[in-house]
């Protein structure tokens, strides 16, 4: 029986707060390659997306469509893998997918189970998982289908500058909006305005969001795209136009509290502006992938987006990478490298 050495990274402990490196623990077994039963695959990980949403899943009661992480078990990521093993025909050894998948070098999957897409031919694995992922797919499905944003109409985004947002908002813009960005520090505002065309932008580190959205926003805002939360959700509920539309996308203010993210303060503000607000996830809208990405890859391809990647390598280094993301330390979205494979086009 051949086998192979599988690093893994487990969950040790729940995080409190942010989390920390000293919350995983590093493990190296040997996998025996047990034989698959039908509908199995087994994968090779090539590249982990390090997700804002996974802070959820190491809660002992996560507030996500996931069961908790168990602790002692591999951290549960959105990944991209080559196939090494295969009893589904759909995916013949050495075929490339992206799949929620955990930190560990090799996993056995049901196919038949879990979502499992294959990479197209010509994309590479960080492509799939970057400019043509989660992120771009989660902006696209929510701002396009739970916003409707109408050309001419005033768009706001929180975290703009993030994977998820950045995309959101140039959307935004292909559509016919005026779209202001909400983010943190001057370089990143200055790269929405500078690089991304933003019509404004607010330093919610050095400005009064509520103010200037105020200011920004005379005749109110017809589409906020939340990926925030707490002060800046309630911000912009505050200067919503009538019938103005709320997407909420994510809540990365709460993520570290332990605690449910809170809702409006002034539920009345919302009835007597006749607002919709509307939560969503990605897989809502699964079966429109193809269609989305025909849509949103001539727009990358010809520059009309521009989006950022910050590609880091090292298995040893996971927690450190991952950890990173709740500094603003990144640049685009954030993903671990394990395998060079990972540029491989085919």
């Amino acid at each position: 029986m051949t086998t192979m050495t599988n690093r893994q990274w487990l969950l040790r402990r729940r995080p409190e707060g942010l989390p920390k490196p000293q919350d995983f623990e590093l493990r190296t077994e040997g996998d025996p390659a047990e034989p698959l039963e039908n509908g199995q695959i087994r994968i090779r990980n090539l590249l982990f997306l390090c997700a804002p949403t996974m802070r959820n899943w190491m809660d002992e009661t996560g507030n996500s469509l996931y069961p908790s992480i168990p602790l002692g078990s591999p951290v549960m990521a959105p990944a991209a893998a080559r196939v090494v093993a295969s009893k589904d025909p759909r995916y013949p050894v050495g075929s490339r997918v992206t799949t929620i998948s955990s930190w560990q070098d090799y996993e056995t999957i049901d196919a038949q189970a879990r979502t499992v897409q294959l990479v197209p031919a010509g994309m590479t694995a960080v492509e799939a998982m970057g400019v043509f992922g989660l992120n771009s797919l989660t902006a696209y499905f929510g701002l396009l289908r739970v916003g409707k944003p109408q050309p001419g109409e005033t768009l706001v985004v929180s975290g703009a500058a993030g994977s998820t947002g950045s995309i959101a908002a140039q959307i935004g813009k292909i559509k016919g909006c005026r779209v202001i960005g909400i983010a943190g520090g001057s370089t990143k505002c200055q790269w929405l305005i500078d690089e991304c065309g933003l019509d404004a932008a607010i330093d919610y580190r050095a400005e009064d969001v509520e103010a200037r959205l105020r200011e920004l926003c005379p005749d109110g805002i017809d589409v906020f795209f939340d990926n925030v939360g707490g002060e800046i959700l309630q911000a912009a509920i505050e200067n919503m136009a009538r019938f103005g539309r709320i997407v909420l996308c994510g809540q990365i203010a709460s993520y570290n509290n332990g605690e449910p993210a809170e809702g409006p303060r002034n539920m009345m503000r919302l009835i007597y502006g006749s607002i919709v607000m509307q939560g969503f996830l990605m897989g809502d809208y699964r079966a429109e992938v193809p269609s989305a990405l025909a849509e949103l890859e001539p727009w990358i391809r010809k520059g009309r987006i521009v989006a950022r990647v910050d590609v880091r390598s090292g298995f040893e280094e996971l927690p450190e990478i991952y950890t990173s993301l709740f500094t603003g330390a990144n640049e685009g979205t954030l993903m671990a490298l394990i395998d060079q494979d990972a540029y491989a086009s085919r």
